[in-house]
């Protein structure tokens, strides 16, 4: 590494790459990590990008993958949309040296595979690294269409089509790691993934995958939607939609490789939106199961005990499904009607799977006396995120530490938008940038309360980090570990506890059977 006044140069396995430093943080943005995946490369594995001599510009973020424009979820990627976008972002602090071999922290951004990218200003690693215990990374993976639509059982001769294209991203991404990352400072062999939302299932995904094996040594999965994975029946019918409103025939996919990014996002919006309305609970776009790369559904792999051996970090917040209702999205079953139609469907397409009964389910929530409506967003929040948590925690369990939690924090504002701690709203708290220009969560107060929940929960995660090696946790969290005779579980709040069984009414309720839920 070449120090300057103001730059940080250092050497990559694809040519040398020049970030910056403002005197506490050195970073690196923008960084490539593949070849760009247009023409015969799009809806194909990643390759390696050609080497570069010249010292690259790594003092901008790369572009954000191509996504479409909801305008009940609007935001700021931070980047402009190309392509071109398998690119990744390292955080380190100033005087981190390479033989410094610091822990590594990748981050995989959520946005139900659709949205998101690495640049947005939450995930901005200047506080995680400031106290110069960790180094951050960020990547982009391609998304929606580009990245989650299952062209493979469509090869021709003509043109092949491989299917999980943005896991072989996140894959290809954590291979750079390996190969560079002890370039800026930091220990290819103490690598932490984490992730929140659809970064979180491929946090959960990645446990299950052979080819992840020896790329993280620990995980921490904020929020997975760890049962949406799907199987190559469901995403053929996907593909189907999206070439029929695109007006292309089967017999001639090899089309899409010419067709405009507009017109894809255009169809692809389209199919994302229509998939919850037909079959509730349910997104287009996410990984499948297809035998090649992923061979069977994370919650099955770790409940067999066959999930990597890593230390896990796994939870949820206390009222995810509050954001759906504000945000009036359909991503979520959040009306008694639909619910029903949850349960209706899964009973047709899966009648061997042991549902549980309407008098099972109100035994469970009968505890919270909750009006009908707010009843459902329970049982949306704990079929959709909480309980699958749960289900992988326990299987997880037997081949590695777990560490459960429940994020129960609310600002006065979130309270009073009837919010509550909602899915997401614990992202500016790991990362330490509350207040920042997009956070509104403080205007009615709360910030002294807020920073030190922050404080406690960065200090946590980075731990975590720091602690866990190939070897497995060389440290402990300051929680008790998730085991079956007390089932702790972390419940992040103004004081933060440590509770025994906090969801034991649900998980009776739910029982195990329901890991076939998809």
């Amino acid at each position: 590494m070449t120090t300057t006044t103001g730059d940080r140069v250092v050497e990559t396995t694809f040519g040398p790459v020049r970030g910056v430093d403002d005197g506490r943080v050195s970073s690196w943005k923008g960084v490539r990590y593949a070849a760009p995946p247009v023409g015969a490369l799009r809806f194909r594995a990643p390759q390696p990008p050609e080497r570069w001599t010249e010292v690259a510009d790594a003092s901008r973020y790369g572009p954000a993958c191509p996504q479409p424009v909801f305008p009940n979820m609007p935001l700021d990627l931070g980047a402009p949309q190309g392509e071109d976008c398998l690119r990744l972002n390292i955080w380190a602090s100033s005087g981190t040296q390479p033989g410094d071999r610091k822990p590594v922290m990748v981050w995989l951004h959520g946005g139900a595979y659709v949205l998101g990218s690495g640049s947005q200003v939450f995930y901005d690693g200047r506080r995680l690294v400031a106290g110069g215990d960790v180094i951050v990374v960020t990547l982009n993976y391609r998304l929606g269409a580009l990245g989650f639509l299952d062209l493979s059982l469509l090869d021709t001769g003509r043109r092949r089509f491989d299917s999980n294209v943005g896991l072989h991203d996140v894959l290809a991404a954590l291979r750079w790691v390996r190969d560079n990352i002890a370039a800026f400072g930091g220990d290819p062999g103490r690598v932490t993934i984490f992730g929140e939302s659809a970064g979180a299932g491929l946090v959960t995904t990645l446990l299950a995958i052979p080819a992840a094996a020896g790329l993280f040594c620990a995980a921490i999965a904020q929020s997975s939607p760890a049962t949406s994975v799907y199987d190559r029946k469901r995403a053929r019918r996907v593909a189907a939609s999206l070439l029929d409103k695109l007006g292309i025939a089967e017999s001639e996919a090899q089309r899409l490789a010419e067709v405009p990014d507009a017109a894809i996002l255009s169809a692809s919006q389209q199919v994302f939106d229509e998939v919850p309305v037909r079959h509730p609970g349910t997104l287009a776009f996410v990984p499948i199961v297809d035998g090649e790369l992923l061979h069977d559904y994370p919650v099955k792999v770790a409940q067999d005990g066959r999930s990597h051996p890593v230390p896990l970090i796994i939870g949820t917040n206390k009222h995810e499904a509050a954001l759906f209702r504000l945000m009036r999205s359909r991503l979520m079953p959040i009306t008694p009607h639909a619910i029903t139609s949850v349960f209706s469907q899964i009973a047709a397409e899966q009648p061997d799977l042991q549902l549980p009964t309407p008098e099972e389910i109100g035994s469970a929530y009968s505890h919270s006396r909750l009006r009908r409506r707010a009843l459902s967003m329970s049982i949306a929040t704990d079929v959709g995120f909480r309980m699958p948590s749960v289900w992988l925690a326990e299987g997880h369990s037997a081949v590695a530490p777990v560490y459960l939690y429940r994020f129960d924090y609310a600002t006065p504002l979130l309270k009073l938008l009837l919010l509550g701690a909602a899915h997401a709203t614990e992202l500016p708290y790991v990362w330490g940038n509350l207040g920042a220009p997009k956070d509104p969560t403080l205007k009615l107060g709360g910030s002294k309360t807020a920073k030190a929940v922050s404080k406690r929960m960065r200090t946590r995660w980075t731990n975590f980090a720091a602690w866990s090696t190939p070897a497995g946790p060389a440290g402990e969290p300051d929680w008790r570990p998730y085991r079956q005779n007390d089932r702790a579980c972390l419940l992040i709040n103004a004081t933060d506890t440590v509770a025994q069984d906090v969801d034991g009414k649900i998980r009776a309720a739910w029982g195990s059977q329901m890991v076939g839920f998809r």
